[in-house]
């Protein structure tokens, strides 16, 4: 059977061969192969993507892939990234467009250390807190302009070390609290030997500060192709249906991201745990982008103390196109 590729580029062509003359279409995931990304696993293992007529290949992400750069670059039609990464690439002049958003909850949180002495965040003055960058931090900054907070230090103020990808700085006792997802490093930190009574934890959820994450994007010119949209459509319906697959057979979901992992590095019992925690995340969501989730993010943005990830209102950003025809 031969591959067909749909370029994500203005006005892309879709180049067909084979007797099925069905549409491909290529997914760049935010992040590697796990739990995260289980519906679409879900949906390509369960024939959920067949059963559309369309062909799904999935691309990991890593450390060093920037989603937004392989959508631009025609690497992918479309991308799950968060929408402070898309909106910053909008307003760069990459335009992005959210056409589904899966996850209605944010999984975001600093966890720290309760020896530290942080129990609430007004106990965060004075304290190192580690934090996530490449767009990853503002929602952070922003939480800290809401407490009226700065973040260059001193006792009145907070000192960010920028974190890696990883827990080191608890665990080093460098920070009093690190950035963690509920799904991954927060177990992590646990799996290091700390006990959940040691730790304290603030969701940017139960802050008001959260901002919508793992949504899927387009560019927006490809939308002006009928073709590329009604492939769109397929897609975003059948990998729906693997998200709520996946929310009611957690544990199966998982076992099917394992045998996705060509990397080998994922545990049965660390991608058990995420589905469950993932579940939460994307309970509530119909694939549909809620309205007031996105203007809650957009606000949380601009107001992202004095370098925020926006500088104006976005236009254009997303549409209910896909799916109002999908679901």
């Amino acid at each position: 059977m031969f591959k067909r590729t749909l370029v994500a580029l203005a006005g892309g062509v879709a180049v067909a061969s084979g007797a099925a003359q069905a549409q491909d279409v290529t997914l760049q995931l935010k992040w590697v192969t796990q739990a995260q990304f289980a519906g679409y696993y879900v949906a390509q293992d369960k024939g959920f993507y067949e059963e559309e007529g369309i062909e799904v290949e999935i691309l990991p992400g890593g450390p060093d892939i920037a989603p937004v750069q392989v959508l631009a670059g025609g690497g992918a039609d479309v991308m799950v990234d968060w929408m402070p990464s898309a909106l910053a690439a909008r307003e760069r002049g990459v335009p992005a467009v959210n056409i589904a958003q899966p996850f209605k909850s944010s999984g975001m949180m600093l966890t720290c250390l309760k020896e530290s002495g942080v129990t609430s965040p007004e106990d965060f003055p004075g304290s190192t807190l580690g934090v996530w960058f490449f767009g990853n931090e503002y929602p952070f900054l922003s939480w800290m302009a809401h407490l009226g907070v700065p973040t260059e230090g001193g006792a009145d103020g907070v000192t960010v070390l920028k974190q890696g990808f990883n827990v080191d700085p608890l665990l080093q006792k460098q920070a009093a609290c690190i950035s963690t997802m509920t799904y991954n490093e927060y177990w992590q930190v646990i799996d290091a030997g700390i006990s959940e009574d040691e730790l304290v934890t603030f969701k940017y959820e139960d802050q008001g500060v959260a901002t919508l994450e793992d949504g899927l994007y387009v560019l927006e010119d490809n939308l002006e192709d009928p073709e590329f949209k009604a492939n769109m459509v397929k897609f975003v319906r059948a990998s729906m249906k693997g998200w709520k697959w996946a929310e009611e057979n957690p544990d199966e979901a998982a076992e099917i991201v394992l045998e996705n992992d060509a990397s080998g590095a994922q545990t049965e019992k660390h991608q058990k745990r995420m589905m469950g925690e993932i579940a939460k995340l994307t309970a509530g969501s119909n694939g549909a982008l809620d309205e007031a989730d996105y203007q809650r993010t957009v606000d949380s943005l601009l107001a992202g103390g004095s370098d925020p990830v926006i500088t104006k209102q976005p236009e254009g950003a997303w549409t209910h196109a896909i799916t109002d025809e999908a679901l």
